[in-house]
C-alpha cells in the first residue's frame, strides 16, 4: 500500500508540473498575440530583428521547458538530463537576448523623445531577467537535489511570464493610439498576476505535503520583493544613470 501510494504521489505531482508548464506555454503565446504573433501574420510588426530573434528565444524556451517536464513525467529522465546542457545554453542566451532587446527599445524611445520614459521603463525587463538569472542559477546549482530543483526551475519561469502578461494587459487598458513605453507602474498589474501562479504552487505544496516547500516562500518573496523595488527605483537618478549606461553598450 504504501508503494502504490508513493506512485499515486510522484504520478500527481508529475501532472502538476506538466499541467504548470502547459500553462506557462500558454501565457507565452497567447500574451503575445495581440502585440506580436497577429501583426507578424498581417506583414504589420515592423520591429528590428532582434525583437524576433527575442521572441523566437522567449517562446522556444516555455516549450523546451515543457518538453523537459514531460520527460520526466514520461520516467525518461536521463533523457531530460542530456538536454540540460542545451537548456543552460538556450537560457544564456535568451538572457542576453533581453538584454539586447531592452537596448533596442531604450534606442527607440530615443528615436521619438521619450528616451527617460524607456530609460525608467527598462529597470521592469532588466529587473525580471535578474530574478531569473539568480533564480536558475540557485536550480543549475541544486540538480541533484530534485525536490529544490524542480522547484527552482518553475519558480525561474515566473518572472518570464511577466513581459507575456503585460502585453494583454497594455492591449486592453492602454489608449488607442498610445505610443512609447508605460510608466513602470503598469508592470504591477502583470506582476501581480504572474505571481498568482506562485500562489497556485504554494497551494499545491500545501495539499500534497502539508506545507508550502521553501523555494516557493523564499522565492515568492524575492519575487515580490523585485517587483516593488522597480517601482520604486525606476523613477530615480541612480537607475537612469545606470540604465543610461547599459543603452550606452550598443554605441
Amino acid at each position: 500500500m504504501v508503494a502504490v501510494s508513493l506512485v499515486t504521489e510522484r504520478t500527481r505531482s508529475h501532472s502538476f508540473y506538466v499541467s504548470m508548464a502547459a500553462v506557462f506555454v500558454l501565457i507565452a503565446f497567447g500574451g503575445f498575440t495581440p502585440t506580436y504573433w497577429t501583426k507578424i501574420a498581417a506583414g504589420n510588426f515592423h520591429g528590428a530583428p532582434i525583437m524576433h530573434i527575442h521572441g523566437a528565444m522567449f517562446f522556444f524556451w516555455t516549450l523546451f521547458f515543457f518538453a523537459q517536464t514531460a520527460l520526466v513525467a514520461t520516467g525518461r529522465t536521463p533523457d531530460h538530463r542530456k538536454w540540460g546542457l542545451a537548456g543552460i545554453s538556450l537560457g544564456t542566451a535568451m538572457a542576453i537576448s533581453v538584454v539586447l532587446a531592452t537596448i533596442n527599445s531604450m534606442k527607440v524611445g530615443e528615436s521619438i523623445g521619450m528616451g527617460d520614459q524607456a530609460r525608467q521603463f527598462a529597470i521592469v525587463p532588466l529587473g525580471a531577467l535578474v530574478l531569473f538569472v539568480v533564480i536558475f542559477t540557485l536550480a543549475i546549482a541544486n540538480i541533484r537535489r530534485n525536490a529544490v530543483h524542480k522547484r527552482l526551475m518553475l519558480m525561474s519561469m515566473i518572472p518570464l511570464m511577466q513581459a507575456a502578461l503585460a502585453r494583454v494587459f497594455r492591449y486592453f487598458m492602454s489608449q488607442p493610439g498610445a505610443v512609447g513605453p508605460p510608466p513602470v507602474f503598469a508592470a504591477v498589474p502583470p506582476g501581480i498576476t504572474a505571481d498568482l501562479l506562485v500562489v497556485a504552487a504554494i497551494v499545491y505544496d500545501w495539499r500534497t505535503r502539508g506545507r508550502p516547500h521553501k523555494v516557493y516562500l523564499i522565492c515568492g518573496t524575492a519575487d515580490v520583493a523585485e517587483q516593488l523595488l522597480c517601482w520604486a527605483l525606476g523613477p530615480t537618478a541612480t537607475w537612469m544613470a545606470i540604465a543610461a549606461w547599459v543603452e550606452s553598450l550598443a554605441g
